[in-house]
Formats: C-alpha cells, sequence, structure tokens
C-alpha cells in the first residue's frame, strides 16, 4: 500500500480545536478534519475498498468519504500528520488477517493432572459430609 499516493487523494480543511491552546482556541482554526473519497482511490483494490467500507464503517459519511479529526497539537501542520497516522492505523487494522487456528489434542500428561485433581478434589469434598456410625 502506496502511503505517499494516499496522502495525495486526501483533503484537509482547517477547523477550530477543542484540544490544548488556552485563549488562542478560541481565535486560530488549528484542528485538522480529513476526508479521504477511498472509493476514488486508484492504489486500492476493490477488495481492499469493501473492507474499508465493512470494517471501517463508523468513519464514513453518508457520502462515502472517510473522515478523521486531529485535534491533539497547538499547530495545523502536527494536526495533520496525526490524521494521517490515524488512516495508517486503521488501515492497517482494516486489512488485517489473523492467523487461523490450528486445533491441537490436549497432551497426555495434562489429562492424567487434570484427572488428579479432580479425584483429589472429590476426596475432599467427600470427608466435609457428616460421619454416619
Amino acid at each position: 500500500m502506496d502511503h505517499e499516493a494516499i496522502a495525495k487523494e486526501v483533503t484537509f480543511t482547517a477547523i477550530r480545536g477543542r484540544g490544548p491552546g488556552g485563549q488562542n482556541v478560541n481565535k486560530v482554526s488549528s484542528a485538522a478534519h480529513m476526508l479521504w473519497a477511498f472509493l476514488d482511490s486508484n492504489t486500492l483494490t476493490q477488495e481492499q475498498k469493501d473492507l474499508i467500507r465493512s470494517k471501517l464503517a463508523n468513519s464514513i459519511n453518508k457520502d462515502n468519504l472517510l473522515y478523521i479529526r486531529s485535534d491533539e497539537f497547538r499547530d495545523l501542520e502536527r494536526n495533520k500528520e496525526r490524521c494521517l497516522k490515524k488512516l495508517e492505523i486503521m488501515l492497517k487494522s482494516a486489512f488485517h488477517r489473523p492467523k487461523p487456528r490450528t486445533k491441537t489434542k490436549p497432551t497426555y500428561a495434562s489429562v492424567v493432572k487434570k484427572k488428579e485433581s479432580k479425584t483429589r478434589r472429590s476426596q475432599v469434598k467427600k470427608l466435609r459430609t457428616k460421619v454416619s456410625y
């Protein structure tokens, strides 16, 4: 996956942030709002686009634009970089395929150990009963 090509496809908008900045946060638009039309991307396959649509559905608006917002820093450029980093993390999680589990049988020693612990526990419980004469 070509991150530089994806970075060229996104559009940024500067908006007022909620994060640090004191009184300056009310005057300066330092937060970054990123939009990406992933369906129009030339760098992704159709399968990847379908994975993004299904796994990142919470970050896609009704116009099929993936949006990310960042207002962690006081300057716009660092927030833009953070948006791209968030996008990279989201894409990695969307394209991740878990390794299939291979079934295994319990070892003979573990089966024997389990049986012994059960019989020991059974004996403890038997000793708690009332003794009849």
